[in-house]
């Protein structure tokens, strides 16, 4: 775990947006979350670059595709050395199994992907056809997961004290989904606050929006920091 539980979610457009967000906080240790948007422009060199710089790194490309194709794809990013990489639980058993063998030997760690923190029951059983509830899935997803060699799951702060329960003090749960008070909601459709998702036993946080779109990003982090610490 890292010297916080804070993972800094940089979804920029663009390298040059991250080194301006990244300017105030000097050499404050971050662990910053690098997805698909930074991810398909940058590529593998600003990964590198970041982890030269002594950055934490989650690298959350989400995937999700044939179980040959993700450990191939796994076995190459598994060379960049970051700290997690997800894949999606819906992808299946033996896709997660395929996912797990193929980072054998890294220092790399999966999460798999639950329910989206962007999905509702609604949406989830009008516009997906699962028949399940909301919290059945999330759970029968995270024992898969588990079962099949992935170190910890993605799911919103909602379902962590039920998953905790289940998958025990060494299966990571890190939640998206994190708002700070009077924070908006944006597109999620369920959040919490920091203090409250980790009393619920998650291991980090994914907060986003409430830290990159403040006025003072700095000063933001360290008040969330220390009122977490």
């Amino acid at each position: 775990m890292s010297q916080t539980p804070i993972i800094i979610a940089c979804d920029f457009a663009s390298r040059a947006e991250l080194e301006i967000f990244l300017q105030p906080f000097g050499s404050e240790p971050l662990f910053l979350k690098i997805g698909m948007e930074l991810y398909y422009k940058e590529g593998n060199s600003l990964v590198q670059e970041l982890k030269e710089r002594g950055y934490k790194v989650f690298l959350d490309l989400k995937l999700h595709d044939i179980p040959n194709t993700v450990a191939q794809a796994l076995r190459s990013l598994a060379q960049l050395d970051v700290e997690y990489i997800t894949v999606h639980a819906t992808g299946g058993a033996a896709m997660l199994k395929a996912a797990s063998e193929a980072v054998q030997g890294s220092k790399t760690k999966l999460l798999a992907v639950t329910v989206l923190t962007s999905i509702s029951e609604e949406s989830l059983q009008r516009d997906l056809g699962v028949v399940a509830t909301l919290d059945e899935t999330v759970m029968a997803y995270a024992k898969m997961a588990q079962d099949n060699g992935i170190d910890g799951v993605i799911c919103s702060p909602h379902e962590t004290a039920a998953i905790r329960a289940q998958a025990g003090t060494e299966f990571a749960i890190v939640t998206p989904g994190i708002r700070d008070v009077n924070d908006a909601t944006d597109d999620q459709a369920r959040v919490a606050t920091p203090e409250w998702a980790l009393e619920q036993g998650a291991t980090e946080l994914v907060i986003g929006r409430s830290i990159t779109g403040s006025k003072q990003p700095l000063a933001t982090y360290m008040n969330i920091k220390e009122r977490i610490k």
